[in-house]
């Protein structure tokens, strides 16, 4: 089994697509594009209220205003979100538009960015307002959202049945003072900040509510046309 390891997830998504890899942390959203696939259970990149790093910067205070949206092109769970908020919640229609994640280029002719990942977390608002996306996910669902699950081909669940993903994370979470070493140069945040980040605003556990709320956004995504069907979770049985 070939391991990668500096994969966006978007990448990760494509990776598995073209069976590259019999497993990866892909977003969520391409559990409903990619073919055979199941969800590896209890393991998860979500947030139950402020996710922090994904944003949408707007210029006005009042979303139902906002007539263009640049989305980072790097998103694909984040930009069936977005829509999803403005479509179902607020009643609006934007234009979309595709872009490099670039703020200042984003809003030289829009009205709003979609942000995620290190630049939505090295944000320095002067003059705009940002709006947590899973906030505002949870405003009107009250249930959390998941961004990303690690997934497996149907074709690679035997390569990949003896992989201990829960105590891997479980690990993880015991290494975070060192994590927070290793970025706390990268991005403009203090060690604390960081800290929180990494325990409070995500959450690595799938639970009722993210599950609920994962089930929603399906719902929700093929309701405004942004996938073509609505598969049942299959999640990878342990033996």
């Amino acid at each position: 089994m070939e391991l990668v390891t500096d994969a966006a997830p978007a990448r990760c998504a494509d990776l598995l697509a073209r069976g590259k890899v019999e497993a990866a942390l892909v977003p969520i959203i391409e559990y409903q594009r990619i073919p055979d696939v199941r969800i590896i259970p209890g393991v998860c990149v979500g947030s139950h209220s402020a996710v922090r790093s994904v944003v949408l910067v707007s210029k006005y205070d009042d979303l139902k205003k906002i007539s263009k949206v640049a989305l980072d092109a790097s998103s694909r769970t984040s930009q069936a979100l977005v829509k999803i908020v403005f479509r179902e919640f607020l009643g609006v229609e934007p234009e979309w538009k595709s872009c490099r994640p670039d703020l200042q280029t984003m809003l030289e002719n829009n009205d709003a960015a979609l942000l995620i990942g290190d630049p939505a977390m090295k944000l320095s608002p002067q003059d705009v307002h940002v709006f947590d996306l899973a906030s505002l996910w949870r405003r009107f669902t009250n249930t959390g959202f998941v961004f990303a699950m690690w997934m497996a081909s149907a074709s690679g669940l035997e390569a990949v049945s003896g992989i201990d993903f829960a105590g891997a994370r479980d690990e993880g979470l015991e290494q975070v003072d060192r994590i927070v070493s290793d970025y706390e140069n990268e991005v403009p945040l203090s060690r604390e900040e960081l800290r929180k980040y990494l325990t409070d605003n995500i959450t690595f556990q799938l639970d009722e509510s993210l599950e609920q709320g994962m089930r929603l956004y399906f719902e929700l995504a093929l309701k405004h046309g942004l996938i073509d069907k609505n598969k049942a979770l299959q999640f990878v049985t342990s033996r």
